[in-house]
């Protein structure tokens, strides 16, 4: 590609969006690039409840179109590529895609994280065959099964809620003996009839003969394991994992200064190469929320924008 972008936006969630709607408003010729569905995690997240001024019953889905109009909008234009390697020293950034090479003077790294393994025994075996890491994806193919849900956070207890329009009966698999989710979720999740806890526990391994029909699990003070297994009558049952995400990084090893795999960022989204920041999810900072991706997105593109206009 010969043109040679003002700035390139790596990842289309709510950082990204966010980007690429203020660099296109302040008139930078902007780029995004997203190798899979628009929105990252919040793509797959059925109920929102903490955006400010979001509309009652907004989805994750919802929100996200909206941001993906409002970036088009102001002129963002868009790629759907998957970058192999990058060269970010020197006035001119190289994003060497599958498709073709991508060029622009500044670029925002916004390339999220995604789900962290449940850390199980065969897991792998059963991913989409019963082992899920999207409610929103995949709840409607349990419909009156028993499901469990792995983990104790926010997100796995909103999850497990959501699950319970679907599932005849779903049961939270947590290694401690409370919940860490915030008090107003947890209050709603011990209200549900449908949902249920197992304390003190983990996913020891997993089997079935192509789906997902027994897991062993091992209680984490005892060390005791239980075998349980599918109802004879649905002949499977889900697991769904919520225990946290991966910071997808790996292409920016060796290059941008890393922390426990995030990248490193000041106040205001710079990293340790001029004219490269860093936005959302993939960066360290405290609170990974939808609300605070944005925010990291309009910072980098603006300090992008004073970046450029003062060479």
């Amino acid at each position: 590609m010969s043109k040679i972008y003002d700035v390139i936006v790596l990842g289309a969630g709510p950082a990204g969006l966010a980007a690429g709607l203020y660099a296109g408003r302040s008139r930078l010729s902007t780029l995004i690039i997203e190798k899979g569905q628009d929105g990252g995690q919040i793509a797959i997240t059925n109920e929102i409840e903490n955006y400010p001024g979001q509309v009652e019953g907004d989805s994750g889905p919802s929100l996200i179109a909206r941001m993906t109009e409002q970036a088009k909008h102001f002129g963002a234009e868009r790629v759907s590529d998957t970058i192999k390697s990058v060269e970010l020293e020197g006035e001119v950034k190289t994003l060497h895609g599958v498709k073709g090479d991508y060029q622009a003077k500044a670029v925002i790294v916004a390339t999220g994280a995604f789900p962290k393994p449940i850390g199980c025994k065969n897991e792998g075996e059963f991913v989409g065959h019963g082992i899920s890491f999207c409610a929103t994806c995949d709840a409607s193919f349990f419909e009156d099964f028993e499901v469990y849900v792995v983990g104790g956070g926010d997100s796995a207890v909103e999850e497990a809620m959501y699950l319970t329009k679907f599932a005849r009966k779903v049961t939270i698999i947590h290694r401690r003996n409370e919940l860490r989710a915030a008090k107003s979720i947890q209050e709603k999740a011990f209200k549900n009839p449908k949902l249920f806890f197992m304390w003190d526990t983990v996913v020891d391994s997993v089997e079935g003969d192509g789906m997902l029909q027994a897991m062993t699990v091992k209680n984490t003070k005892t060390g005791e394991l239980t075998r349980i297994e599918a109802d004879p009558d649905d002949g499977m049952f889900g697991l769904f994992g919520f225990i946290g995400y991966n910071p997808n990084s790996a292409l920016f090893e060796g290059i941008l200064d890393l922390e426990n795999g995030y990248i490193k960022t000041d106040e205001n989204m710079h990293t340790n190469i001029e004219g490269v920041y860093a936005a959302g999810d993939i960066r360290v900072k405290s609170l990974r929320q939808v609300v605070t991706a944005a925010a990291d997105g309009a910072i980098a593109a603006m300090q992008a924008e004073h970046f450029l206009s003062h060479k």
